[in-house]
């Protein structure tokens, strides 16, 4: 058997393999040259698409669109925030004094801002799918803590403002909140008009099409108007499609997002709008568009699919899955956004799971233990930290991020993760990840690497991001209900080994229920639960917020328990969440 050849040491298109495109950009930040040129197409803009229609680009990470129709203006997506709605309206408001008449949410990412310009209970009709409900509670309790995590990573939420490790962009945004308007002021309205499967509405006294198009959300709709030869989307990016997510995502599907964009191709407007970057026009022009981004994504399918089918491992698959030259033609798929190699090994997760058939992967030994012996088969900390400074100074980039790695994650910390080492192995890993980001096009694998890397510097502190977490105005955003049963998630399950017990929740007009069962919590609506805790939804959210503690809340009487309160309580204490354990 011969010995192969070294592999290009890295994929060009995940980051250079040297530093010949890092620049220094106008606050000081180390970036790739392409990712100066993508943020300056991303600059605040309010765009006249064509006549009566106006998309405001770089106000946040979303665009807001304006249709203006003879019986009103419709807005199509609100943003993060009050605020940045609010920008968005002064600007179209310039070009026409035309009433908001309709609201169209695309999915459940951008629908914080449409208090700014509407109070619940007005008479003004909201379209959006029927899932945005679910899906904006689900991320608020079940997931909460890693999705805020992720985002903070993922946008670069803490970097600096200037310097080498300044914040550039967030790859379909310059910034996912716009600093600009503060932290924002929440104003989610829920849809008064579920859509769940193609529809066609007379909103504004215009005709317009709603179709189910599953993307970054399985909530996502397309957007057509006939008459205005328009679609606004949210699967057509200013980048390649994210199918890969690195703050964390489920699967998303490209088989069945591919209809989405082949439902655009059929639709062939003159004008497509997306919900970021900007506008296109020109018929020609938005077909081969597309087309391109429609065929990326299949060919990372079809060619992931392929080397499954011989038998590649994840590696030989990242390595041999790589987008043609002809997808260089156009920002709507360069990797600005995501990276392809990344977009490949979650095609073969969402497909066939983690395994690739790579043998050591059947039964790996726990991190601490095998970073251990793998330090010690390279002869110690000492000689694995020279290889790992040597390779870096060589640009042998992926093995220097390796060997830097196993340094951390040999040792434990007091929460009990691995993620310790020295002051000057954690420095040394902060280096290898700050020149991946100083390389990369992908701005989320630029703020990835800048965060961590500065968490590993003792300059971020995610802990309060690392367990139960919830503000009060996200609790009293939800129904009663989420922050009853997204409970469940939080249980210590060898504190309620022998707990079993049905605890009814009863906020206003609102019942829910949580049944402690020997080591799970199952969510229940309350039925024919043995012990009852009364309390109102404003005190719950005070409670699960941290700012009471459930003991106080019984002693000051804000909540009552008809049953046994010694087992509730007990129970409740079972819970990871510290207002409930003391």
């Amino acid at each position: 058997m011969g010995t192969a050849s070294p592999s290009n040491r890295a994929l060009p298109a995940s980051f250079d393999s040297d530093g010949r495109n890092t620049v220094t950009a106008a606050q000081g930040q180390l970036v790739h040259q392409s990712t100066i040129e993508h943020m300056n197409r991303l600059a605040e803009k309010l765009y006249e698409v064509s006549d009566n229609v106006w998309c405001m680009v770089g106000n946040g990470l979303s665009n807001q669109t304006f249709v203006e129709g003879p019986d009103g203006l419709i807005v199509i997506d609100t943003g993060e925030s009050q605020e940045e709605m609010q920008a968005a309206l002064n600007a179209v408001q310039a070009h026409t004094s035309a009433p908001v008449v309709a609201v169209i949410y695309t999915h459940f990412h951008y629908c914080n801002g449409t208090a700014a310009f509407m109070a619940a209970g007005d008479d003004i009709p909201i379209w959006g799918h029927e899932l945005i409900p679910d899906n904006l509670s689900r991320i608020a309790s079940d997931v909460g803590p890693v999705s805020a995590r992720g985002l903070i990573h993922q946008f670069g939420m803490s970097l600096p403002t200037d310097g080498p490790d300044g914040m550039v962009g967030g790859g379909l945004g310059r910034f996912y909140k716009n600093p600009a308007h503060g932290r924002g002021t929440a104003g989610y309205l829920p849809p008064t008009n579920l859509v769940a499967e193609k529809t066609t509405i007379t909103l504004a006294g215009l005709q317009v099409t709603l179709s189910p198009a599953p993307s970054d959300a399985n909530d996502n709709i397309n957007v057509f108007f006939p008459e205005l030869d328009l679609c606004v989307n949210n699967i057509v990016w200013p980048a390649l499609f994210n199918v890969f997510a690195i703050r964390g995502e489920e699967y998303r599907d490209p088989r069945i997002l591919l209809n989405g964009i082949d439902e655009i191709a059929d639709f062939d407007p003159e004008h497509l709008v997306c919900a970021h970057g900007p506008p296109l026009s020109g018929r020609g022009e938005i077909r081969d568009g597309v087309i391109d981004a429609r065929d990326a994504i299949q060919f990372m399918w079809d060619q992931t699919v392929r080397g499954i089918n011989k038998g590649l491992t994840l590696g030989e698959l990242i390595a041999q899955v790589q987008l043609p030259e002809r997808f260089d033609r156009s920002y709507l798929t360069q990797q600005h956004y995501g990276l392809v190699e990344h977009h490949v090994r979650q095609i073969h997760a969402g497909l066939r799971g983690w395994f690739d058939g790579n043998e050591a992967e059947l039964f790996p030994l726990p991190t601490i233990e095998r970073t251990q012996r793998l330090i010690a088969g390279f002869g110690g900390r000492d000689q694995v930290m020279t290889q790992a400074q040597e390779s870096l100074a060589d640009d042998d980039i992926r093995w220097a991020l390796e060997l830097a790695t196993w340094l951390v994650r040999s040792q434990v910390t007091d929460d009990g993760r691995a993620d310790g080492g020295t002051p000057a192995e954690r420095g040394l890993l902060a280096n290898v990840l700050r020149t991946i980001a100083q390389r990369t096009m992908s701005a989320n694998v630029r703020n990835w690497c800048l965060t961590r890397a500065l968490e590993l510097d003792g300059q971020i502190d995610f802990s309060r991001h690392r367990g139960f977490r919830a503000g009060r105005s996200q609790v009293l955003a939800n129904e009663p209900a989420t922050f009853v049963h997204g409970l469940k998630t939080t249980l210590i399950p060898e504190l309620a080994a022998v707990v079993d017990c049905h605890i009814a929740f009863v906020m206003g007009n609102s019942r829910s229920g949580l049944h402690v069962r020997r080591g799970v919590a199952i969510p229940t609506d309350g039925t024919a639960a043995e012990h009852t805790v009364t309390i109102s939804h404003e005190h719950w959210a005070d409670v699960i917020s941290g700012r009471l503690t459930f003991a106080d809340a019984l002693d000051s009487g804000a909540a009552t328990i008809s049953g046994d309160a010694s087992t509730v309580v007990a129970a409740l204490a079972c819970f990871e969440v510290p207002s409930l354990q003391g």
